[in-house]
């Protein structure tokens, strides 16, 4: 009953968390928590009852993640592989495959620990082991978070759409994928417009040092070249971070209009982090994201969950060294 009632008390953290703001990652890890614990409820419920079928279940319950991870190494790697054929060389781009190798490689450490009689070895084993569950269930409440934040489309009015910038191809042209945040921010302009507000549209992005003009720039001119009306656009061109896009938009916003209302538009993978980020600027508004090619979403997910941790390093360093030391004392 213990395990039910911690259950229930995590779910209702994260529904008052979700009430309060439904942009604290602090929502994920309770959510989290609460579905893990609800969980190992019902198999100790399970364990207890003495009957073959209830065995039968359990086994499979256990053996599940096991199976699950495999397949889940196997389908990184094919993804890494293709994001590399794709989108080239480059670490960001490589991460699905990193990872899948990874999985494999903590399997790999798991059955040698088993087969030795190194306590070395073992120690190691059980460190990673641990690590790694650690990382898996963060990453499991950040992508099931990031979903259901997804899924909560804002609908109240607003007085800024802002559209958060991306590279630009060749240093000058507008990419796929800032062709589609941009074309999410006109749709999200036009649904105000139809309900007779008049917002104004904040496109953010400084420019790289590859780059040959502000991001904020190419994108005023990709929207005016469709017939947006260039009298509607803020460009913010000082940005080169996703927190630097939000500061600055939000310092826009908030001179103009201390108690403004916005949306922020990215891409749907990155939604939840930018949410996150908008949170700690101070950003009076919600983040939605606009489509983003299938093959793209593994080595994005990763490099977003990566962001997170590193947002919350202090953290999860603290909560690393305790098992790392618990691990060291088994």
């Amino acid at each position: 009953m213990l395990l039910y009632a911690l259950a229930l008390l995590f779910l209702l953290l994260a529904g008052v968390g979700v009430l309060r703001d439904r942009r604290r990652f602090g929502n994920a890890v309770c959510l989290g928590l609460a579905v893990t614990l609800l969980a190992l409820a019902l198999l100790a419920t399970l364990h207890r009852a003495d009957s073959a079928a209830a065995e039968t279940v359990l086994i499979a319950v256990v053996l599940t993640p096991a199976l699950g991870s495999l397949v889940l190494a196997g389908l990184l790697i094919a993804n890494g592989l293709k994001m590399v054929r794709k989108e080239g060389r480059s670490l960001a781009n490589l991460l699905a495959l990193l990872c899948g190798l990874g999985i494999l490689v903590v399997f790999a450490l798991l059955l040698a620990a088993t087969g030795t009689d190194s306590e070395v070895l073992v120690v190691i084993a059980r460190t990673v082991f641990l690590l790694a569950c650690y990382l898996s269930f963060l990453f499991a409440c950040f992508v099931g978070y990031a979903y259901l934040y997804g899924r909560l489309t804002p609908r109240e009015d607003v007085d800024y759409v802002v559209v958060l910038g991306t590279g630009l191809l060749d240093g000058s042209r507008v990419p796929p994928l800032l062709a589609s945040r941009l074309e999410r921010g006109r749709r999200l302009y036009e649904r105000q417009v139809a309900r007779g507000r008049s917002p104004l549209m904040v496109l953010s992005g400084g420019k790289g040092s590859d780059e040959q003009l502000p991001e904020a720039q190419a994108m005023a001119d990709h929207l005016v070249g469709q017939g947006f009306p260039a009298d509607r656009i803020i460009r913010e061109d000082r940005s080169r971070t996703t927190e630097e896009n939000l500061r600055f938009s939000h310092a826009i916003m908030a001179a103009a209009d201390p108690d403004y209302r916005c949306v922020v538009v990215t891409n749907n993978f990155h939604a939840f982090r930018a949410a996150v980020f908008a949170r700690r600027e101070g950003v009076n508004g919600h983040v939605v994201g606009s489509p983003t090619a299938a093959y793209f979403w593994p080595s994005a997910t990763i490099r977003e969950f990566v962001a997170v941790l590193v947002t919350y390093r202090w953290a999860n360093l603290a909560v690393g060294a305790l098992l790392v030391a618990e691990s060291l004392n088994f």
